[in-house]
């Protein structure tokens, strides 16, 4: 506000386990506020997983991050929040259904309220119901929307019903601090699936048909192979070819052995 960049806050949105969204006023135009917590005060971790090969600006930074000093839990943390702003960006131009990022200023993200058709904030997925066929059809925008990320580089990586909005215009992709580049990190393919997975059950619920789909290894041969493009016809089938390595079973084996080390180590502290 005192930038000039609001007029004044309307009221508060949603408290989450990253940031607080609010409702703004700036100039004419009723928009959101997403204030980042401090690291302390947030529960959800930076893990390894989202953050392995993110770029920072320059070598101090990295050192920094690296040693873990003051300095460079100040630029892990800035970098975390950038992530979503660079995210934005970059998948509204790829034609992703986005929230349309205003301006990033001081840790506070003001952005394109997404407003339902009666003009008010959009629910989330979770907070609804639908029939079969309007689960069928939110379920493929939404498929498409991901192979548009992972086209533009990009996997959401914590995708599912309750950080996805039902806007008049249909599913909005939200809350992206931890999305993770396709071709650089190694725990992409893991959660590709995992993202594709959770739509799948989701909606499943509602159109049972779902429950057999295998989108997520279809989507990720694809990339894999170089032949992914933004709006291919897939069949939701996947059988991997002769000899080849079953990536859904790999991947699974991979998580489940990481839960156990996770429980382990919990057990341990």
């Amino acid at each position: 506000m005192a930038e000039g960049l609001i007029d004044s806050v309307v009221r508060q949105l949603k408290s989450g386990k990253e940031a607080d969204v609010y409702v703004v006023r700036c100039g004419g135009e009723t928009c959101a506020a997403k204030i980042y917590k401090e690291a302390h005060k947030r529960s959800f971790r930076q893990a390894v997983d989202y953050t392995e090969n993110r770029k920072v600006r320059n070598s101090r930074q990295a050192r920094a991050i690296s040693k873990r000093t003051a300095y460079g839990r100040q630029q892990q943390e800035t970098a975390w929040q950038s992530a979503e702003v660079d995210a934005l960006y970059r998948l509204a131009a790829a034609g992703v259904r986005v929230p349309r990022p205003i301006n990033f200023h001081d840790g506070v993200l003001l952005m394109e309220l997404v407003a339902d058709d009666q003009g008010d904030a959009a629910p989330r997925l979770n907070d609804l119901s639908f029939s079969e066929a309007q689960a069928r059809q939110h379920h493929a925008t939404l498929i498409g929307d991901v192979v548009r990320m992972l086209c533009a580089g990009v996997i959401h990586g914590d995708l599912s019903e309750f950080n996805i909005l039902l806007a008049a215009d249909g599913p909005v992709i939200i809350d992206l601090p931890q999305a993770v580049d396709a071709a650089g990190n190694n725990h992409a393919p893991r959660m590709l699936l995992r993202d594709v997975d959770n739509l799948r059950a989701f909606f499943g619920r509602y159109a049972p048909g779902l429950l057999a789909t295998q989108y997520g290894p279809e989507i990720w041969a694809s990339y894999a192979g170089g032949l992914l493009e933004p709006g291919m016809p897939l069949t939701g089938r996947y059988e991997p070819a002769a000899g080849a390595v079953d990536l859904t079973a790999v991947l699974r084996e991979i998580e489940d052995a990481r839960l156990e080390e996770s429980a382990r180590l919990q057990r341990m502290g």
